[in-house]
């Protein structure tokens, strides 16, 4: 092996370890939660199926917190406390929400919400507001839990990072049989992210949520039931900072997290399809790949 070989190689396997971290612990966070109209919502149907008409259907705050309501739809909905059969509780109303927008809603008590949409009135969903989750002074590394702005300080159950520097990381909870799986995503030092994500669990979908938008960078994702207390994999797909178009930043890039089990750590992994297709192309042309 001539030594532009070796000098290649280790540029490969250099690329290879930096985009891959491993972390043992996890952490729900319920400070903030975007919850999204379904695409084609305005037309019955999305009732029957298992994400629902709202994204996720039940999602979980904590008072003080923030609940984003996002509408990717072309349709205009409203996000209003109460249930078609009787109506509008005033807790809260958005109007209507036209397409592309969003309306925010902070919860001042304890409770369970059900909502619904004045204008298609088969959609429904629920907030569930729980008192805010008690930790300890420190973690098992020592560390603070919160900072002075109130962010999270445990580690993160896997980290990655985008090609424009950009860190990546989730919290999950404990992957069970029969119960939804909690997963908070952050992109670190980033505001008006948009992204998509995929959770798998042995090859069915278990979440699909397309067009997230976290104004302060992060947010929580709940799954559908698990099937079992296997791991999961989460891959997500960066669509852009901002709220108008054109988005900036590596719009389609992919950040896999595979074996999301908590207790055992995970392995995340940045796919940068294209800038590794380039090297190989590259080093196959001045054929400093070994021929076997």
């Amino acid at each position: 092996m001539n030594k532009n070989t070796t000098t290649s190689l280790f540029v490969l396997f250099a690329i290879a370890i930096g985009l891959v971290a491993t972390t043992p612990t996890a952490f729900a966070d319920h400070s903030e939660v975007t919850v999204e109209a379904a695409l084609g919502s305005g037309s019955p149907g999305c009732e029957e199926t298992a994400e629902g008409c709202y994204i996720p259907t039940v999602a979980t705050v904590d008072v003080g917190g923030v609940v984003i309501f996002s509408n990717p739809d072309t349709a205009a909905h409203t996000f209003t406390s109460g249930n078609p059969t009787d109506g509008p509780d005033g807790i809260f109303d958005s109007s209507l929400v036209m397409a592309g927008s969003s309306y925010e809603w902070s919860p001042t008590e304890v409770g369970e919400y059900d909502y619904f949409c004045m204008v298609h009135p088969w959609m429904v969903g629920t907030i569930i507001v729980q008192e805010v989750e008690a930790v300890g002074e420190e973690d098992d590394h020592g560390d603070d839990h919160m900072n002075d702005a109130g962010h999270l300080m445990t580690e993160a159950s896997a980290t990655g990072m985008m090609s424009d520097g950009t860190k990546v990381a989730v919290w999950t909870t404990e992957p069970m049989a029969g119960e939804m799986m909690e997963i908070h995503v952050e992109f670190e030092d980033s505001e008006h992210v948009n992204h998509d994500i995929t959770v798998t669990q042995n090859g069915e979908t278990v979440l699909d949520d397309m067009g997230a938008h976290h104004h302060e960078g992060s947010g929580m994702h709940t799954t559908a039931p698990l099937s079992s207390s296997d791991p999961v994999n989460i891959t997500i797909t960066f669509q852009g900072y901002g709220v108008n178009d054109p988005k900036t930043g590596p719009i389609g890039e992919e950040v896999v997290f595979t074996n999301v089990v908590p207790e055992f750590g995970t392995i995340a992994m940045m796919i940068l399809a294209v800038a590794i297709i380039s090297i190989v192309a590259v080093t196959a042309k001045s054929r400093v790949i070994p021929r076997f």
